[in-house]
């Protein structure tokens, strides 16, 4: 999976734009959005949605991205990340389950 800095780029690449026309209408400056396509900042969750809606994109791959790359970022370096992982995916599952 591309993660998320890496398909905003692409996805304003392949429509020609540039960082100042998508941070426009993002309503952010150019620079913190080139930061968060070359993954030096996190994006929050409105400009998640607000980049699918301007791509035109599924809002539901978009966040799954970047939530990916947060969970990433916060376990990479430990040396129980898989296990946690499994614990987390357990949890996730159980209060799924409607009572």
């Amino acid at each position: 999976m591309q993660s998320f800095s890496d398909q905003t780029r692409e996805l304003r690449k392949q429509k020609g734009d540039t960082l100042r026309e998508v941070a426009a209408f993002l309503n952010i400056d150019q620079a913190i959005l080139s930061k968060i396509e070359r993954g030096q900042r996190k994006a929050s969750r409105d400009i998640v949605v607000k980049l699918a809606e301007y791509y035109k994109v599924n809002v539901s791959d978009l966040t799954k991205a970047w939530l990916t790359d947060k969970i990433v970022f916060e376990i990479e370096n430990e040396d129980q990340a898989l296990a946690v992982l499994k614990v987390a995916e357990e949890e996730v599952a159980y209060k799924s389950i409607p009572t």
